[in-house]
């Protein structure tokens, strides 16, 4: 069986914003809501769509990232 993807982008739904797959929630409210201070339960509440498999393995692709580049000091 073939995994689904986390997050989408198409040009034709959302505004050509990549948002969480099988909703039309941009994957940047997600780091809007923890930016603001909220929590992780908080945005899920808000946005009931998605799960919380998805937005754990979208902060978890960030952390990656972010771990995996070098900031000069």
């Amino acid at each position: 069986m073939a995994r689904r993807p986390v997050v989408t982008r198409s040009r034709d739904r959302a505004w050509g914003a990549t948002v969480f797959s099988g909703t039309r929630v941009p994957v940047e409210t997600l780091f809007d809501y923890v930016e603001a201070g909220e929590t992780l339960d908080e945005f899920l509440r808000q946005f009931p769509t998605v799960t919380r498999e998805q937005a754990l393995a979208v902060l978890e692709s960030a952390k990656r990232m972010a771990v995996g580049e070098s900031i000069p000091a």
